[in-house]
């Protein structure tokens, strides 16, 4: 896909990997009340953590339990400046002690953009050889997340960018108020998952382990996650899907989603399909970060599953007709 994109590992290679997850929300939502969470819980699993505040001293980390996770901090700056260089240090340095944990959780400042730390399990070989970006989690505060989100595009970024929103702190509203969030959260991503929670309280199944980064996975848990949604608007956010029943032509796809991610990339937060490529059996995977992306086959159709290409984008600024026509375009002849 251009030079953009390079094959995923298969299943089995997925299965060595190290587990990466990532752990956002804006200041105040309750992300460091998760992660003692997480940490404290009696789940048998050992995890490094890294904990990214901004400024000199940190602070975060001393707000993390002292539990037997290794922490590492990243305070020379904003996660979604610095993030390549450090996060790829980091990384490196954790793989030498890979028989000390089982996974690694990331989390970042609440004014900081997911993407970066996405963007980084994409570009680097090092990095993409021996860990695997499991899922985006984003915090919600509950109670004062729509004036959030009409006052800061972080956290639309952050929410748009989830493939789980913990929406914590929902004591606090009753349930219409509950029920016009998630609408709200709905109208910026209509694909993430979304779970309520206390004071960070949520299952461990509902936060780790989930597979957002990868579709076979992500199918399985929500065989319809890439269906036609509402399309409604949030601001200059938008979720868009898209399906081709006929079969595409890969090359075509290819050239076509390579310039749009050239020329619209920085508005593209997420991109993520199913495809079914002409004289193929098995479903091809995409997704994209930004002017990043990766794909591959993940396996064959099922019996009786319909062979429809299915292609959602969450971004700004984004042409419906021009890109269902692209997309369409792609169609083999």
């Amino acid at each position: 896909m251009s030079d953009t994109v390079q094959a995923s590992p298969d299943a089995a290679a997925q299965n060595t990997l190290v587990p990466v997850t990532v752990l956002t929300g804006f200041l105040g939502a309750g992300k460091t009340t998760l992660l003692n969470h997480i940490l404290t819980a009696q789940h048998g699993r050992k995890y490094a953590v890294v904990v990214n505040e901004f400024g000199e001293l940190g602070v975060d980390n001393d707000l993390v339990v002292d539990a037997d996770e290794e922490v590492f901090e990243m305070n020379n700056g904003c996660i979604c400046c610095t993030v390549r260089g450090d996060l790829i240090r980091i990384l490196g340095n954790l793989m030498k002690r890979r028989a000390k944990f089982d996974g690694i959780i990331v989390e970042t400042t609440g004014l900081a953009d997911p993407a970066p730390v996405a963007q980084t399990f994409f570009v680097d070989e090092d990095v993409r050889g021996k860990t695997r970006l499991d899922a985006v989690v984003t915090v919600v505060d509950a109670y004062n997340v729509i004036q959030t989100l009409d006052e800061s595009p972080e956290a639309v970024n952050q929410i748009a960018f989830a493939d789980v929103i913990i929406l914590n702190k929902t004591d606090l509203v009753d349930e219409v108020a509950l029920a016009t969030i998630e609408s709200r959260i709905r109208s910026i991503n209509a694909v993430a998952r979304i779970h309520r929670a206390q004071r960070g309280d949520v299952p461990l199944s509902d936060v780790l382990d989930q597979g957002g980064f990868d579709l076979q996975r992500a199918l399985e848990h929500a065989p319809h996650f890439l269906e036609d949604t509402s399309h409604s608007h949030e601001a200059d956010v938008t979720s868009l899907s898209y399906e081709v029943e006929e079969p595409l032509d890969a090359a075509r796809f290819q050239a076509w989603i390579g310039a749009v991610l050239q020329e619209q990339g920085a508005d593209i937060l997420r991109a993520k399909g199913i495809l079914n490529y002409a004289g193929e059996d098995q479903r091809f995977a995409f997704q994209a970060v930004h002017m990043m992306a990766d794909g591959g086959f993940i396996g064959p159709w099922k019996d009786g599953e319909p062979r429809v290409s299915r292609l959602v984008f969450i971004g700004r600024n984004l042409n419906r007709p021009q890109l269902r026509r692209g997309f369409e375009s792609c169609r083999a002849k």
